[in-house]
């Protein structure tokens, strides 16, 4: 009698394998020090077989980091020597080009055994607050400015932890609790899938993962091509301008759907910045496999054979292909403007199926706070270093309005005002909904936010600002309006740069309008229904209704007496 599992054994056994990696990124969202980790699940998780070939991701994180570990598992293979790899290993990371892109995010990996075998291994990416040098930000002119760069070693050797390593760490970084918690959290959630693993593998008979894997991305391909080849070939061109660090950025694309294969070719494209918004060909290559998958095969679950169609080429130095020793701190910037890039040229390919332009990157900062110098500060004053993730608002789609505040393609989540604040001396006077921010169309873009923040009294601080959209908003199609751009002020009205260190003195705010998404359609086209209910939220002012929409003055009276009073709006 074959032993050999049926299909309906291996497909539970795919789920079982999905539910362990999301045990495992919840397991690090749980213990992690850092609010990137815990509050805007800025992490990723996976399980790979004995090759380093990506099996199963973990729902919870961002496609960046995930996408981006997919070939990252391969070099820990490569550097450390499949003969050197040993039960009670753990090993670790933030190279960017063997990694996920920067040095703020810290990658661990984890060999698995069963029954004195090497099975498989588990990885896991956290975003951590501070690695050093510079801080998060745009400014360093080569990665050596941008902190400490640890290479592909181990954390611990056979069940005991480098105690060097950390020494050195804790020597190197502004929040060493934070960084040290951080790197144990990775280790450990890596340890919670390698036992969930385990218990799947005695549960189902399991000596090794071949047949399972074999199963997961045989299939996997198989469903990837059929959607591939189901679509019409051809070629299309995209183009995407941003704002970049001192000059303008043109992302170019040539898009070729071909049999069994799309490849995404970014010749043409912004060479290197000086600064640190430049983007290693791994997070390209993440963000531009994932735009196609949304698109083309969204139901099918990420791993390294529905990943491999997706082929991605961008020359040497272009700011897609950033190589050592590039300054790459903020690739996330870039990297998040490729999938509107991609997006630009599918849509001539697959009209109605794409967006309109986002966000796009995450509307970040980071404030350095301390004690005032401008005059004697408070006993209680210290020193802090703050992370926020938020977010703009996304494109409109075909038939559905863009989301307000989410990020696109990022997945992270907006940070609550609450757990910032706990962190460290800072107040977020004011964080709300944009109006008028998403452009018009049949479909409106998302709402961007408002932010106002500031220092608990005594203190100063320099933010890192981190945007885009400044000068060049979200565009909109067939006949949708732009999204609003991006303005940072301090509270008197000075201005202030989109991206850089800045110095913000004792009792000023900074002033932040984060940028609309595009709308889809022309705006005339829009449901009545929907331009009253946008009204009576607040979305829209009564004179976009009226401007953009057409919706009469009589009506436009009608719905704001009906919220005054309590009314319901339809």
């Amino acid at each position: 009698m074959s032993t050999q599992p049926s299909n309906v054994a291996y497909q539970v056994m795919w789920n079982r394998m999905i539910s362990v990696v999301e045990e495992q990124a919840q397991a690090l969202v749980r213990t992690a020090f850092s609010t990137s980790v815990r509050e805007a699940g800025d992490l990723s998780a996976g399980v790979y077989d004995t090759d380093g070939l990506m099996l199963a991701q973990a729902v919870t994180g961002t496609p960046g980091h995930v996408n981006a570990m997919a070939d990252a598992v391969a070099h820990f293979i490569r550097r450390i020597g499949r003969e050197n790899i040993t039960d009670g290993d753990v090993y670790i990371t933030n190279d960017p080009w063997e990694g996920t892109g920067h040095l703020h995010d810290i990658t661990m990996v984890t060999p698995s055994f069963h029954m004195g075998k090497h099975v498989g291994f588990f990885a896991c990416t956290a975003h951590i607050v501070d690695i050093g040098g510079r801080g998060f930000g745009a400014d360093a002119a080569s990665i050596f400015e941008e902190g400490l760069q640890i290479p592909i070693m181990r954390f611990a050797n056979a069940g005991t932890v480098d105690e060097t390593l950390i020494g050195i760490v804790r020597g190197n970084v502004r929040e060493p609790d934070q960084l040290i918690g951080d790197m144990y959290a990775l280790a450990t959630c890596n340890e919670i899938g390698h036992r969930r693993l385990i218990e799947m593998m005695i549960e189902f008979n399991l000596t090794d993962l071949s047949g399972i894997a074999g199963f997961i991305l045989g299939n996997s391909r198989r469903a990837t091509l059929e959607r591939i080849n189901a679509l019409t070939a051809g070629t299309a061109d995209g183009e995407l301008i941003v704002d970049g660090f001192a000059a303008p950025i043109t992302l170019k694309v040539k898009l070729t759907i071909e049999q069994d294969r799309i490849l995404s070719d970014f010749t043409g494209t912004s060479g290197l910045d000086k600064k640190g918004i430049n983007c290693p060909l791994v997070y390209a290559k993440a963000y531009a496999c994932y735009a196609l998958k949304c698109a083309i095969a969204p139901e099918i679950p990420n791993n390294a054979a529905s990943l491999a169609p997706f082929e991605i080429y961008a020359p040497k130095d272009s700011i897609v292909n950033a190589v050592h020793p590039a300054p790459v701190a903020l690739r996330h910037i870039v990297g998040h403007f490729v999938p509107d890039a991609v997006y630009n040229a599918l849509d001539k390919l697959l009209p109605n199926t794409v967006p309109a332009e986002g966000a796009g990157c995450l509307c970040n900062f980071q404030v350095s706070l301390r004690p005032r110098t401008d005059a004697p500060a408070p006993a209680n004053a210290v020193r802090s270093e703050v992370l926020t993730f938020n977010s703009g608002g996304s494109g409109a789609r075909p038939s559905v309005d863009g989301l307000n505040a989410t990020a696109f393609p990022s997945g992270v989540m907006t940070m609550p005002v609450e757990a910032t604040e706990h962190v460290g001396p800072v107040i977020i006077w004011r964080k709300e909904l944009r109006p008028d921010s998403g452009g018009a169309g049949a479909q409106r873009g998302g709402l961007g936010q408002y932010m106002e923040v500031g220092a608990r009294d005594g203190h100063e601080f320099d933010i890192q600002a981190m945007f885009d959209r400044v000068d060049h908003p979200a565009q909109g199609r067939m006949g949708g309006a732009a999204g609003a751009a991006t303005t940072i002020a301090q509270d008197d009205g000075t201005r202030m740069r989109g991206k850089g260190k800045q110095f913000v003195p004792h009792g000023r705010r900074v002033v932040m309008a984060f940028p609309g998404g595009a709308g889809y359609g022309d705006p005339a086209k829009r449901d009545v229904k929907q331009v009253r209910k946008d009204l009576a939220r607040g979305y829209i002012s009564a004179q976009v209704a009226r401007d953009d929409y057409g919706l009469a003055q009589e009506e436009i009276d009608t719905v704001l007496e009906a919220v005054k009073t309590g009314g319901f709006v339809q």
